[in-house]
């Protein structure tokens, strides 16, 4: 049986794949309260689990290309989502802080390859001029993930179970509901591997592929890599670690990264300290996922156009990425603005452009490396990114934290000889403050990318 436009299927299997990602480890933040109540666990005690999942997601992005570059993409994506997916469930065994920060630090290692393996399979199902729109469709299943888990989650983790269920509330004993969230939501991941099992392989090894579609890929590639470039070996650490690209690209992403990161776990809480809104309406921050879509969407729909107008696929990201660069000095006008519904109208527009530099910034380290050694390039750049998120905790934990100690975890303490002056510099200065600094990162960014010659790489791979 032959499918019509296969490449499409096989991104609304990453697409799924990322919802679940987002939902898994959503699960934990939605029902932290009825978690940490359980387990007695106070706030650094959280923090010390977050921290774990992030030093995690690190390490594991570092690794995580290289597996999928040395198995394939097909049995990368088996071996991540099965890894994290029964992660997530063994979370459901939890008994204290301890046990939550092994099981969540296993879930890290997991969720981490993902990006990567979903990065090398658009690099072989689709044409440069298609990618950066296969890459935000992808990128928005994260944002929706992320949006549903609560819905999800929560009536799961508040259900009576004592009364319709006994039999169930008598097996997972306390915190029945929360438990078996975690179980159920790792299941779901292992029903995903059925068709990404069935249905994925290299477009020339597939055989539901039409004859029409694999030759289009075919001289795609052949326009884009004549030398054939899947004929040489995969690039050494050394060689990977001496591309100027790794580097403009780790130093894009660690620079950019925190300004989604700061969105997703600090911006609810400054909207309740600074706008005095309260739990209810905290559902407002829908809109932030909202924006974050339509974002990674038109982010690679803007540079696809250009393409097909004549510009290279680098360079057609990079008029995209100025583009967003341009939008994010509106970030200090969402803490000066008075009224909600104007500082909102902001957000929508900054973290909208937040994700359309994110889908291209993606799409580069597809455009620039070749395809043999691209999950090893995108997960050290990738880690940039999550190093990123960790100092952008720490320093927006400082400004908003009175007193001459900030109350944080056991990454707080490790790094607190490098960056300690720059907390004191910053400590007790309020979320106004990162604002600020968020309408410079993206212009930085791109300076870098730009006359770090990143444009020029796409032709160097040739």
């Amino acid at each position: 049986m032959k499918i019509k436009g296969m490449r499409w299927w096989i991104v609304v299997l990453l697409f799924l794949a990322a919802v679940l990602n987002y939902v898994d480890r959503q699960t934990l933040s939605a029902l932290a309260p009825t978690i940490q109540k359980d387990l007695n666990m106070d706030d650094n005690d959280y923090a010390n689990v977050i921290n774990i999942f992030l030093v995690a997601y690190t390490i594991a992005y570092l690794i995580s290309g290289r597996i999928a570059d040395k198995i394939g993409t097909r049995a990368g994506m088996v071996v991540f989502v099965a890894w994290w997916s029964i992660a997530n469930m063994f979370t459901a065994a939890a008994r204290g802080v301890t046990s939550l920060g092994v099981y969540r630090f296993m879930l890290g290692l997991g969720e981490a390859g993902v990006w990567p393996a979903a990065s090398k399979a658009v690099s072989e199902w689709f044409p440069a001029k298609e990618r950066g729109v296969a890459i935000g469709l992808y990128t928005m299943g994260a944002t929706i993930g992320a949006t549903l888990a609560p819905y999800i989650v929560i009536p799961l983790a508040t259900h009576a179970y004592t009364e319709t269920m006994p039999v169930i509330a008598n097996l997972l004993g306390q915190g029945t509901g929360w438990r078996l969230a975690f179980i159920i939501t790792g299941f779901i991941g292992l029903l995903w591997l059925i068709p990404w099992i069935i249905a994925y392989r290299r477009p020339e090894k597939s055989k539901l592929i039409t004859t029409s579609e694999l030759q289009m890929l075919q001289e795609a590639e052949a326009k884009e890599s004549p030398d054939d470039l899947e004929t040489k070996n995969a690039w050494s650490w050394k060689q990977v670690l001496l591309f100027r690209g790794t580097w403009l690209l780790l130093v894009g992403r660690l620079i950019t990264d925190p300004v989604w990161y700061f969105y997703q776990f600090w911006f609810p809480k400054y909207l309740s300290a600074d706008r005095g809104l309260n739990q209810e309406e905290l559902k407002i921050t829908w809109l932030i996922y909202a924006a974050a879509g339509i974002g990674s969407l038109l982010g690679g729909v803007l540079s696809g156009v250009i393409i097909k107008r004549g510009s290279t696929p680098a360079n057609s990201r990079l008029w995209v990425m100025l583009g967003c660069a341009c939008i994010m000095p509106l970030s200090p006008f969402i803490a000066n603005v008075t009224g909600l519904s104007l500082s909102m109208v902001l957000t929508f527009c900054t973290v909208l452009a937040s994700l359309a530099w994110l889908t291209n910034i993606t799409s580069l380290v597809v455009d620039v490396v070749p395809k043999h050694s691209l999950g090893t390039v995108f997960s050290v750049v990738a880690a940039g990114s999550t190093i990123g998120g960790i100092i952008m905790n720490m320093i927006v934990a400082a400004m908003v934290t009175q007193g001459s100690k900030a109350t944080g975890g056991f990454l707080d303490q490790g790094m607190h000889v490098l960056i300690d002056p720059v907390l004191n510099l910053v400590r007790g200065n309020g979320y106004a403050q990162w604002f600020l600094i968020m309408a410079f990162l993206h212009p930085l960014a791109w300076v870098i990318l730009k006359f770090g010659g990143v444009n020029k790489l796409s032709v160097l791979k040739k």
